[in-house]
């Protein structure tokens, strides 16, 4: 099945040069698919798709930024002119959080660079497809978020642009599911350029003294799993075996697979509004502290 699980089916990867979105690449090549493979810089795209199709699967290749209203249109056109249709869309691009960045330290412009390569790579990106896969009437998107938009990991743009994907994520696939488009986030974790050397691994170390992660967390990050772990899962949810799969959140790290319940909030008091005054400063303190 694998071989042809995606066969027919036109694939735009961004971010799709490097780490976990070139496995992603190769895996949806191996899949069937044609791939048209994003990056920012033209060699890490070469030889991106030198590799898949070396190994007789169907890419090109189209560097240049994707956060970009430009870009994203070219890579449409792209993947329609190459393989007739766009329907699968995976965004895989990402920065790190500068070295030692904290609400205390980052600049203005660092926190919108941040935002804009998460956040503003995804909206352009699937604002160029969904229009194309809705006339369609069927398509699937597949975003990468973070487990750092829970707040474990510190920082700032990284987790609030991260954090701001789930919820443009699951907005989209609300609003696309009457099309037959689908919408999913994946929050991955896995051995890149991102995830390794020793600026990185004293910022874990670093995240663990200050009691932000635990001993389990700390040695998890420390010690990834090559990109191939994760690649399957997104190509399962661009697959039709995840037909009936919309608006989820995914965690997938090495051999760990897991979901996210959607967040909903629990019960501290309740009062008929049209009955009763509004809640006391003492009586919300007793609620929310148990004192």
């Amino acid at each position: 099945m694998t071989g042809t699980l995606l066969a027919a089916r036109g694939a735009v990867v961004v971010g799709g040069s490097r780490g976990i979105g070139r496995a992603v690449a190769e895996k949806l090549a191996a899949c069937g698919a044609g791939v048209v493979v994003n990056g920012r810089e033209q060699e890490a795209v070469d030889d991106a798709v030198a590799a898949i199709t070396g190994s007789g699967g169907r890419a090109v290749g189209l560097a240049g930024a994707a956060g970009t209203e430009e870009t994203a249109a070219a890579l449409m056109a792209a993947c329609r002119q190459e393989y007739g249709s766009v329907d699968v869309l995976i965004n895989c691009a990402g920065v790190a959080e500068p070295a030692g960045s904290s609400i205390l330290s980052i600049t203005s412009a660092e926190f919108h660079e941040l935002l804009d390569a998460h956040l503003g790579t995804v909206f352009h990106t699937c604002r160029a497809a969904a229009p194309i896969m809705a006339e369609q009437r069927h398509g699937a998107i597949v975003n990468s978020g973070s487990v750092a938009s829970l707040g474990d990991y510190g920082g700032t743009g990284y987790p609030a642009g991260k954090g701001a994907v789930n919820a443009l994520t699951l907005a989209m696939a609300s609003e696309l599911a009457e099309y037959g488009v689908r919408a999913n986030v994946i929050c991955p974790g896995a051995k890149t350029r991102l995830s390794t050397g020793a600026d990185y691994e004293q910022h874990i170390r670093d995240l663990h003294a200050r009691g932000l992660l635990d001993e389990f967390t700390m040695a998890a990050s420390l010690a990834p799993a090559p990109a191939g772990y994760v690649a399957p899962l997104y190509a399962y949810l661009a697959s039709d075996l995840a037909s009936s799969v919309t608006g989820a959140v995914f965690v997938a790290s090495g051999g760990f697979v897991g979901r996210f319940d959607r967040p909903a909030p629990a019960v501290l008091g309740y009062r008929d509004h049209q009955h009763s005054a509004p809640w006391s400063i003492a009586d919300l303190h007793t609620m929310v502290t148990g004192g």
